[in-house]
């Protein structure tokens, strides 16, 4: 991960979970340990973390809450009961409290020890769901605590499983939202909770009341669907967290504000009103609010630009917290940090922000060149004006997590990834240019998975302008410069995303490698991490300066790599990328291809109308349809179905709100009509991906079983994981591919 390393510890022993891989299938891939970010106990000595295992044998998965010892890189179970989650150090660091999901609903806070580990007591019940748990010592005997969970109208706690019974299932709405990445909008909405944790005399923890911190005021936070412990904090002076403006529809914009609330006593509602900071230039979506480890100043991220979710993230650093939120100005002294060197402004944009342990810098995530590297600022020399260039901390592989080692120390644990291990914790210490220390890798530098790092390259090609395209490589384990391989050409969603040196259950670029291809993963314009100038130049341009790239980078990899058989190439792609799979069907480069794989893709520009979030379409094709209709209907692949002849393989799912399932409905049928061998996939319970387990070794199997043929692989399994519906068509009613 980092670019000096030194592992002072052999894996975990996840190792005995995972047997040693012969071959990196779908199945090794499915049922391997996937932990949690470690979170380290106040002395520092052990980090807690959670690991989930699925068995297609017993088709269960089992849960764990485990402890390593820094120092050795061993761990002990903690407990295996079932829906147990979340673990957090209560103020010794012997004591864990977690989440235990109760009877009808209800969540359990148990407290145990790592040292006694069947000595296990109730601290407190809420009577519905809760997560995003968040604690903040304040003595041996008082811990605040925080939690998200989702609220009736009338601000109390929501529990579905004790909800009077309906005597109908209409839905009657007067505004958008009406439905939400894979679910319905109704009038329950997340609010953040919090309390106290006191210890009794007789030396246990006891949880007092919740109180609803958003009560009466029209805010929603954390932010659905994918908000979490990344869109609130607390501190011994109160709560920040950042909503929707709800003056705007959010169906329509991004457009968040940031809030104070200062508490004095945590087991009482607030008393004074909640402080909102609107800073001048910045009116887009914001997350990652977080306090100093004193509580007295914050940061936390917003974009400039209203409706626009890959616009680039600033750093707003708020000095002094707690004395501005008492005068009513959260706006004094709140400072948009200028990350300026040398004249030039850094151009990259942070996805997450949190304090040093000694609070004196910023630590950032960034993605940077295919990788998400952890960063620093010194706040000592940065202001509004100017601020140096940030310090790459990390190197190659994906930061997820960063939290600090232990009280009094500088150094922190870094949770990442890369594409040959699912989970690596890490030592760095950011204020000293030292060796970074693995104490634990999950699958041995990718050893139990029978993957090496030799396997992973890169490549940089000319882009369709003045401008140079990245591209990842992932070759089989038992690769050969003598022998040619057929080439899987992988195209990322977003479409502002990324290939990035990072590990995915979904579209995991290792699992094509291992069955015979050269995995190939382009980053064409739009792509994040290469410059906000690069992202920003897909707007507008959805199927031209990125689809300019691909070709050119397949015409790169034809003269320049001598070990990929170009003739025996397929793609494959989801959300945008599925888009471009339809755009490569309607033009030539759709012809250098064996097969192609569409998943949960873009068929007609049109339809997006009937998409969820609305300001995504509204911004990439500069406007809504009926002020921008040329440039809606100029990228609209649904317009070159007459050019289609290349054999695809479709996914849609039912539960995807974002791109309807009549979109790949849509393509099955144009598919069908002319001929062209294709096949449709479909799962009723999944969403816009594949998250279950059986599922997603169905998704795979049918996806390996199609490309493979087409390149002359053997079938990863022999039949179909379901029974296929249909008549197969005839050789003679395919419409030939070149």
């Amino acid at each position: 991960m980092a670019t000096g390393q030194t592992i002072i510890s052999g894996p975990s022993d996840m190792r005995d979970i995972i047997s040693q891989a012969d071959k990196f299938t779908p199945e090794v891939l499915l049922s391997a340990p996937r932990r949690s970010s470690a979170i380290p106990d106040p002395s520092g000595r052990f980090a807690a973390y959670t690991v989930s295992t699925y068995s297609f044998e017993s088709h269960e998965k089992t849960s764990e809450i485990r402890a390593i010892d820094v120092d050795t890189g061993q761990s002990v179970l903690v407990t295996n009961e079932k829906k147990t989650s979340e673990p957090n150090w209560l103020d010794d660091g012997d004591e864990l409290l977690w989440l235990k999901e109760s009877e009808k609903g209800a969540t359990e806070l148990v407290v145990g020890s790592i040292h006694h580990t069947r000595e296990t007591y109730i601290a407190g019940t809420t009577p519905g769901g809760i997560s995003n748990v968040k604690l903040k010592i304040l003595s041996h005997k008082r811990i605040i605590i925080a939690a998200s969970g989702k609220a009736r109208p009338d601000g109390t706690l929501y529990n579905e499983e004790q909800e009077p019974k309906k005597y109908t299932t209409a839905r009657l709405y007067d505004q958008t939202f009406v439905r939400h990445w894979d679910e319905y909008v109704t009038l329950q909405k997340n609010a953040i909770w919090y309390g106290v944790l006191e210890k009794s005399d007789d030396n246990k923890w006891g949880l007092g009341s919740l109180t609803n911190a958003l009560k009466d005021t029209g805010l929603e936070s954390p932010i659905p669907p994918f908000g979490g412990k990344d869109h609130f904090d607390i501190s011994s002076t109160g709560l920040v967290f950042v909503a929707k403006d709800p003056d705007l529809n959010p169906a329509f914009n991004t457009k968040c504000n940031f809030y104070y609330v200062p508490i004095s006593d945590f087991s009482e509602p607030p008393t004074t009103k909640h402080e909102k900071l609107e800073v001048r230039d910045l009116q887009g979506a914001a997350s990652s609010p977080v306090f100093s480890p004193d509580g007295k100043s914050a940061t936390f991220l917003q974009m400039k630009q209203n409706g626009y979710e890959s616009d680039r993230n600033h750093i707003v650093h708020i000095p002094n917290i707690a004395g501005t939120g008492k005068s009513g100005d959260l706006s004094t002294g709140a400072q948009v940090l200028g990350l300026e060197g040398e004249g030039t402004e850094w151009d990259r944009s942070p996805s997450s922000v949190t304090f040093s342990p000694d609070g004196t810098m910023l630590l950032f995530v960034t993605e940077d060149n295919g990788d998400a590297v952890l960063f620093k600022i010194d706040l000592t020399t940065s202001s509004a004006q100017s601020a140096p260039h940030p310090q790459a901390l990390t190197g190659s592989g994906a930061v997820s997590d960063v939290q600090p080692l232990k009280t009094g120390s500088d150094k922190v644990l870094v949770t990442s990834t890369n594409l040959i291990d699912n989970s690596i914790y890490t030592i760095v210490d950011p204020t000293q240019h030292t060796e970074s220390k693995i104490i634990s890798s999950n699958s041995g530098n990718g050893t139990a998975f029978g993957l090496s790092s030799e396997q992973v390259s890169d490549i940089w090609f000319q882009g369709a302008g003045d401008y140079r395209v990245h591209a990842l490589i992932v070759r089989p384990s038992d690769f050969s410069d003598s022998q040619r391989y057929p080439l899987a050409y992988l195209v990322h969603g977003g479409p502002q995303g990324a290939w990035t040196r990072s590990w995915s259950t979904r579209w995991n670029p290792a699992v094509f490698a291992e069955q015979g291809f050269v995995v190939i993963c382009p980053n064409p314009t739009g792509s994040t991490g290469y410059g906000q100038e690069f992202t920003d130049a897909i707007t507008g341009s959805w199927g031209g300066l990125p689809y300019e790239d691909l070709v050119k980078g397949f015409g790169y990899i034809k003269e320049n790599l001598p070990y990929v058989d170009t003739e025996r190439a397929v793609a494959l792609g989801a959300s945008y990328g599925g888009y471009m799979m339809n755009w490569f069907q309607g033009h030539p480069l759709g012809r250098e291809f064996k097969a192609l794989v569409c998943h949960d893709g873009v068929f007609s520009m049109i339809d997006q109308m009937s998409s969820d979030e609305q300001y995504f379409p509204n911004n990439d094709l500069q406007g809504p349809y009926w002020e921008s209709k040329e440039t809606w209907e100029k990228w609209d692949p649904s317009r070159f179905t007459g050019n289609w002849s290349t054999p695809m393989l479709v996914i849609h799912n039912e539960l995807d709100y974002r791109l309807p399932i009549s979109e790949g409905l849509a393509m099955f049928n144009v598919l069908q009509e002319r001929g062209i061998k294709s096949r449709f996939l479909t799962f009723s319970d999944e969403n816009h991906w594949v998250l279950k387990e059986q599922n997603s070794l169905v998704w795979h199997t049918v996806v390996l079983n199609w490309i493979n043929e087409f390149v002359g692989l053997p079938p990863y399994k022999q039949d179909d994981p379901v029974d296929p519906i249909g008549f197969p068509m005839t050789d003679k009613k395919v419409v030939a591919m070149r």
